[in-house]
């Protein structure tokens, strides 16, 4: 018995977490994660490469292990991420939020293990939404131009992105056609993710109604 009721109190401060009651530092967590999506996508590069860049205060100690992020891909990668994680994130949690707690709670007094009690219940469950998360930030990421540019610039082959690429093809004469060609191939993926998206939330959703 005392097993179950530790796991049952694991459920519920797991829960207490993701709704962001558990301490102060949650919630500055919380803000942190958040804030990309208030800032101007400029001032967000520029904080990167405050931060990443080769003399900043987390890019210089990164260099001298050979890791850069300062005008590489795998900054433009990093920019992306930072403006698609909130949107990812908020996802996750209102659709983690969303599980009816009486199942995790069933689980955990029947004797499951909180790793269990998540794989079992709440991440299944929870899948549609964190789906529709992973769109939106796949959506941003693809989409993101202030950010990147201001923190890897756009240097073709190496950090230009799709809406980059486009800009720098509408300010050449005769680049109507290829910035008309990259459009139509971002219209394609995104439309694409979308459709996939909402099958694979769709299936989801049949097979957890089947299996109630």
């Amino acid at each position: 018995m005392s097993r179950r009721w530790r796991a049952y109190r694991w459920a519920c401060c797991w829960r207490g977490c993701w709704r962001g009651g558990a301490s102060p530092g949650h919630a500055l967590l919380d803000g942190l994660v958040h804030l990309p999506l208030i800032l101007p996508p400029v001032v967000t590069g520029y904080l990167l490469l405050l931060a990443f860049g080769r003399r900043g205060v987390f890019g210089a100690w990164l260099a001298e292990i050979g890791i850069v992020f300062s005008f590489r891909w795998t900054g433009a990668a990093l920019a992306c991420a930072v403006m698609g994680l909130p949107l990812m994130v908020r996802a996750m949690r209102l659709s983690i939020e969303a599980v009816d707690r009486k199942l995790e709670q069933a689980a955990a007094t029947l004797g499951a293990a909180p790793p269990l009690v998540f794989l079992s219940v709440t991440l299944p469950l929870s899948l549609p939404g964190i789906l529709a998360g992973a769109v939106l930030a796949f959506a941003k990421a693809m989409g993101e131009f202030g950010a990147t540019i201001t923190f890897v610039s756009n240097i073709p082959g190496e950090t230009q992105t799709l809406p980059s690429a486009i800009y720098t093809l509408t300010q050449v004469p005769g680049g109507e056609a290829g910035a008309l060609r990259l459009t139509l191939i971002s219209v394609a993926v995104s439309m694409l993710a979308l459709v996939a998206s909402e099958g694979l939330a769709r299936r989801m959703s049949r097979r957890i109604g089947a299996g109630r």
